[in-house]
């Protein structure tokens, strides 16, 4: 997959590692804002007991 990607990025290879590096970002901070936020309140650990 990452050769994929690598092989339909255009330009030498320094733009194509400032393409990937803004592709990773962009991933980064849509999992961030969106989808982690939408996520949070399903998973389980909100719920923590301490017992005494």
């Amino acid at each position: 997959m990452y050769g994929w990607i690598w092989r339909h990025l255009p330009g030498p290879v320094p733009v194509r590692i400032l393409a990937a590096l803004i592709l990773v970002a962009g991933v980064v901070a849509l999992l961030m804002m969106i989808v982690f936020p939408w996520l949070e309140p399903m998973l389980p650990f909100n719920e923590v007991y301490v017992q005494e």
